[in-house]
């Protein structure tokens, strides 16, 4: 087979496994909880810092899949994971409750949060919730059976639309409601992610 023919080959074999990947993974990912969180993030905060944000941390945590494959989950005892998890939803749920009950005036003055600030809570949230999650390993799976450089491609393409798609569907949020009430679901929101990682515990 000519030089040609092989290049030809090769560039159908990478585009048809990112889009499978791509497919399989954008499937998996609608409605998962980490576009919600991309959605209530950006619902309260800037839309820009958020995207990036998440999106850094799919690339992170895809590169580590792809490397490490499912081992990357026992990186950290089960329990240990899901009390960080849970531990921090429930200061994000906790913050925001606590901002849903200042008044007007306190809101009016509030220093909004830094783009720095933003990225750096999307970052965490999103890489915590994710480390070891079903999407992670489905990732890890499909790099064990296809070439891993279109895996990682078609799977950030994925997580990184789903968080946008989250991020947009945050932002005409912002539109329809007012900030008080906004903080008051993103709190309860937070606070049953962290009550219901807490079931996941092994005793």
């Amino acid at each position: 087979m000519s030089s040609t023919a092989l290049a030809v080959t090769d560039s159908v074999s990478f585009l048809s496994t990112t889009a499978t990947t791509f497919a399989l993974i954008f499937l998996a990912e609608i409605g998962d909880k980490t576009q919600l969180v991309c959605m209530t993030l950006a619902a309260k905060h800037r839309g820009w810092p958020v995207f990036i944000g998440a999106t850094s941390a799919f690339v992170v945590l895809n590169v580590l899949a792809v490397a490490f494959g499912a081992a990357l989950a026992q990186w950290l005892p089960a329990n240990v994971m899901i009390l960080i998890v849970a531990g921090l939803f429930a200061v994000f749920g906790i913050q925001s409750l606590r901002a849903s009950g200042a008044d007007e005036e306190e809101e009016e003055n509030a220093e909004p949060k830094s783009g720095k600030s933003i990225l750096l809570s999307a970052f965490l949230l999103i890489f915590v919730a994710e480390l070891g999650d079903k999407t992670q390993i489905a990732v890890a799976s499909l790099a064990g059976t296809a070439p891993a450089i279109p895996v990682w491609v078609g799977s950030t393409l994925a997580l990184g639309l789903s968080a946008g798609l989250g991020v947009v569907a945050g932002r005409q949020l912002l539109a329809r409601i007012s900030v008080k009430l906004l903080n008051k679901v993103s709190g309860i929101f937070f606070l049953t992610l962290a009550a219901l990682a807490l079931t996941r515990l092994e005793w």
